[in-house]
């Protein structure tokens, strides 16, 4: 991480809150560099972050922040810290589209409870990039009203290794085999997606670790790791 946009995008997928980060002219800084971490290849978020203001806001800050002052250092400290903040959320939205805001609009209802009660409980099971991909399939599914598609699409994005059949001469069936150990927290995830994308006259059999075998798939066929359907 070299930018402060990086460092806030990668605290936003760990689930870390932004504002409790705090930013601290770097004493001393590199030239060369936005971030002073201690390790050039940090991936950890720290409480407090030493940065170079001049890197980049060398216009804005040269005035500011005279290096020589020893005065008010505290004051000074909380000025920078609230100066960099707003620079950064200004740096983060300048790589957003419409499309981004209308996702950020639909995270925002889900985690209120404008879909229910329900969703508003266990939206937080998510991480940040999957409650993304919930939302933008939301928003698709408004515009082409493409239920069982987008249920299947969203499975497999979560999900990442799933097989996914359907059983429509019996009945209208769609199997997932989710090759996955099955926990509490994978349960409530594809309760919430199939709450949110399962057409009613479909019904949904999910198989976790093993299923039954299907011709034509080797990787469905191994002795031992098959079942009975």
């Amino acid at each position: 991480m070299n930018y402060i946009w990086e460092l806030a995008i990668n605290a936003i997928q760990k689930g870390i809150e932004e504002d409790s980060i705090f930013y601290t002219i770097g004493r001393p800084f590199s030239g060369y560099m936005e971030l002073s971490m201690d390790c050039i290849n940090e991936t950890e978020i720290p409480q407090q972050v030493e940065i170079n203001p001049y890197y980049r806001y060398f216009d804005i800050f040269k005035r500011l922040f005279e290096p020589n002052l020893n005065e008010n250092q505290e004051i000074i400290e909380v000025c920078h810290d609230l100066a960099i903040h707003h620079l950064k959320d200004i740096d983060v939205l300048m790589g957003m589209n419409k499309r981004e805001y209308y996702i950020q609009f639909m995270i925002r209802d889900l985690e209120n409870g404008y879909f229910g009660k329900y969703i508003k409980e266990k939206i937080n099971v998510f991480s940040a990039k999957e409650k993304k991909i919930l939302a933008n399939n939301l928003l698709r599914l408004y515009e082409t009203g493409e239920g069982i598609y987008l249920l299947r699409d969203t499975v497999r994005r979560i999900f990442t290794s799933t097989y996914i059949f359907s059983n429509a001469e019996e009945r209208d069936e769609i199997i997932f085999y989710l090759r996955t150990e099955q926990t509490k927290e994978k349960e409530q995830k594809l309760e919430v997606i199939k709450y949110l994308f399962l057409p009613f006259k479909c019904t949904v059999e999910v198989y976790w670790e093993r299923i039954f075998g299907v011709i034509g798939v080797d990787d469905l066929m191994k002795i031992d790791r098959i079942m009975n359907y």
